[in-house]
Parts: structure tokens; sequence; C-alpha cells
């Protein structure tokens, strides 16, 4: 899970390609053909054979169901590609030996770097040794401290995740009076806890029937999950609803409520697990919806890295270079749509 920018985002638009379509049509009588302006533009990522590329990964170890699925979502993508040849680390939570896996594939001389950090700040030299090295660095979720560090950021939206469910919640209970939410958080030490908390709590503000009445923090483990949640029920008789920041110790949560008895509130998981999908469409329990923090962040970062060894754009863009920065959108995910998102579920 990341630890994000202050709201960094990228807005795409068409707007630069339309005034030049507009100004070529009133400066000449000669017909154009539609799509010339674009088609000058160096060429989009496809799925097209192009110049072979090595991009080396360094990627987490593979300790939490969403950590398992980016390092799973790289694998894969590189596989769809018979112009990359994938080197990848064995996944690592320890700094010092990230950086040593980072620096081998620096001497390796690959093309391109996927990095997932450990912790952005710690490997943040070896990010610009890469880059000094004359090795685009996409750096994966977890920032780096400074922009000289990386090529280009893709991560997830902690705030907006919050901020999404908060949103969903404060719909279904805006015509309770006095209704009562709590929240189960993940590790309070982290900047991406305290984003997602920040982004419920401002969502909420716009409900004015509603308080936030409890909050206990998690480790992002389904025994703790469990854990924190038995307190949580203990301590609070009636309440209406519930966001756990993460559907892998939401597990825990929902055995907890289970053996509690309890189906007087709705639950809104977090991240995407293919079992917090599975009890959605079940529709036979408390959890009614997810917000995604969605691991195919690591197959974008795979297409985005091979698009940087090929010298080319991204495809629906205008622009000749890949953006520096993108933040992904928390969706929430309901009995209504969970069907579209079924296959990206991680286990």
């Amino acid at each position: 899970m990341s630890q994000l920018p202050t709201r960094r985002g990228l807005l795409f638009g068409t707007a630069a390609v339309s005034a030049g379509a507009l100004l070529a049509g009133c400066t000449s009588n000669e017909p154009k053909e539609q799509g010339e302006a674009a088609d000058s533009n160096q060429p989009a990522a496809d799925d097209q054979p192009g110049k072979q590329v090595t991009i080396g990964f360094a990627g987490p170890q593979a300790d939490h169901g969403w950590l398992n699925a980016i390092n799973e979502n790289a694998k894969s993508r590189a596989e769809k590609y018979e112009d990359v040849t994938l080197e990848i680390t064995e996944g690592s939570n320890d700094t010092a030996a990230q950086i040593g896996q980072i620096e081998t594939l620096i001497n390796k001389k690959v093309d391109v770097l996927v990095v997932l950090p450990a912790d952005g700040k710690a490997l943040t030299q070896v990010g610009l040794k890469a880059m000094r090295a004359g090795i685009p660095v996409v750096n994966l979720d977890r920032i780096f401290n400074t922009p000289q560090a990386y090529r280009c950021w893709i991560g997830g939206d902690n705030y907006g995740m919050g901020l999404n469910a908060g949103h969903y919640i404060g719909e279904q209970l805006k015509d309770k009076p006095n209704a009562r939410v709590i929240e189960l958080a993940g590790l309070d030490n982290l900047e991406l806890t305290q984003q997602r908390t920040k982004g419920f709590d401002d969502a909420l503000k716009n409900y004015p029937n509603i308080r936030k009445v409890a909050r206990q923090a998690a480790e992002f483990t389904v025994e703790s999950g469990q854990a924190k949640m038995a307190q949580l029920l203990q301590a609070q008789s009636k309440f209406d609803a519930l966001w756990n920041h993460d559907d892998d110790q939401g597990v825990g949560a929902l055995r907890a409520i289970e053996q509690a008895g309890r189906d007087d509130f709705l639950m809104v998981g977090g991240a995407g697990a293919l079992s917090a999908f599975q009890a959605i469409e079940r529709d036979d329990g408390v959890l009614k919806a997810t917000v995604l923090y969605p691991p195919t962040m690591a197959a974008s970062a795979i297409d985005l890295a091979r698009a940087l060894g090929q010298g080319k754009g991204v495809g629906g863009l205008a622009e000749y270079e890949i953006p520096a920065s993108i933040t992904l959108y928390s969706a929430v995910v309901d009995k209504t749509n969970v069907d579209q998102y079924m296959s990206t579920g991680f286990q």
C-alpha cells in the first residue's frame, strides 16, 4: 500500500488536439484527412511487437493478498508481450536487501526499472542512481522522496478511497436520523491510513445526520481484523455502518461479526479482494461494497515501462511522452457492478 504524494493527480484531456484541428480548418482550404495531426505524433504503445525491452521489476514480499497480487499482475502482463523480458527479483520488505536487488538490476543494464519500494524514503537514493545511469524508473505506489528518482509514478488514491467509502455510506444512511458509523482502520503509523481516515471524515461532513462514534486501528492482517472488530462490537451495541480499510483484515472482521451474531448494519471494505467480491455478489451478509485500491496498477506499470523502453506515448493521449504521474481511481464495487470487477479480485 502506498504513501502518496499530496493529492498528485493528472487531468487527461484533448483540448490541445481539438484546438489544433480547428486552427488547421480555419487557415486552409485544402481538405485534410481526419486524424492527420494525431498521425504525426509518436506511435502509442500497443499490442503489436516492437523494440525488445528488458524490464527490471523489484516488488514486495508477498506477505499480504494485495502485495501478492501486485507481483502476479506484473508477471502476467509482461508475459503478454513477446518484445518484453522481465527480470524479476525475489520480493523483499527489507530495505537493504531490496536496494541490493535494484543495484544488481542496474548493473545488468536493464532498459527500464519498475519499483514498488518497501520504503519509499529509504530507497530514494537507489532510484536516483538508476535515473543517473540512464535507466528510467517507474515508481509504483509507495513514492520516492523526490521526483528526480523516477520518470513516472503510478499508484492508488488513499484519500479518494476514504472519500468514496464515506460517500457510499452517506448515501445509504442519508435519510436515517442520528445514524452512527464506526471505522476499522489499518496501521496508524502509516500515512496511507491517515489519508484514508481523512477522506472518510471529509465525506461524512456532507451528511449532518451521521456521526462517527468509534474507530480502531488494526494491522492489515486477518488476525488483527478479527481481534479489533471483536473489541468494536463489544463496545458498540448499536451502529448503522462500518468502514473497514482492508479486505484482508476484513476476513477477520467478518469472522468476529459472525461470531457475535450481528447483522444490524452494513459494511464497506477496501482494496478489492476476491472473497469480498464473492460476498458482495451473494448479498447474504453485512458486506455490501468495497472500495478499490487496484493491484492492476502493477500491470499498468509494465505497460508504462514498455512504452518508455520503446520511446512511445500512451494510447488515447495526444502527448509525445508518457505522464509524470498517474493516480488511479478508487471505484466503489457493490452488487450492481461486481461482475465487472470479479476478474481483478485478488486472493
